[in-house]
């Protein structure tokens, strides 16, 4: 089974359980409804950007998007690199590679992220119901990352720590891919 469609029955597990229909989640995550039923049917590979506002409304981070998906054993303390799933961007083709083991309630996930040369992803987050805390360490090449008027270029070693608010954009400058792990913690306001 491919991320796209373990991300589709996620997203739809957790709008039946939160008793939203279509037409709510759309309108708490300004994502149209029929976009929504074309990645619930994985009829569509969503973005990242469409993937957060509705992580956003679904009150979790985006990374949580991606825990539960493709683990053979979601109570495991062990996430084995073969089982570790990954996903690529339609829109930028940044690459994510969910890292930590699915355990419910884990307080820390950790993502690697590989970022093609000259991308932009702009993450708007208007609701924010949970507060999500993110470091961002470098491992290889460069990332911009502006949020609030502030802009931080990060290079290999560097290591960021933010609180995610409003919008975040995540550029990568350089003519070379860039690799970072982002740790993210959150919990509900």
């Amino acid at each position: 089974m491919n991320a796209d469609h373990l991300i589709a029955i996620k997203i739809k597990q957790l709008r039946k359980a939160a008793k939203l229909s279509l037409e709510q989640l759309a309108e708490r995550s300004g994502v149209s409804r029929s976009t929504i039923s074309l990645i619930e049917r994985s009829e569509t590979s969503a973005t990242a950007t469409a993937l957060n506002k509705l992580a956003d409304a679904l009150g979790i981070s985006l990374a949580s998007l991606f825990s539960d998906t493709g683990a053979s054993d979601a109570s495991s303390p062990l996430s084995r690199f073969i089982d570790q799933p990954t996903w690529q961007d339609p829109a930028s083709g940044y690459i994510r590679r969910q890292i930590s083991p699915s355990i419910k309630d884990a307080p820390i996930e950790l993502t690697e992220v590989t970022f093609p040369p000259n991308q932009q992803i702009i993450f708007d987050n208007p609701l924010r119901s949970i507060t999500i805390f993110q470091q961002i360490w470098m491992m290889e090449g460069e990332i911009e990352i502006s949020q609030e008027g502030q802009t931080w270029l990060l290079s290999k070693g560097d290591c960021l720590s933010i609180s995610l608010t409003t919008q975040i954009t995540f550029h990568n400058p350089g003519k070379t891919t860039a690799k970072y792990l982002s740790a993210i913690a959150s919990h509900q306001k």
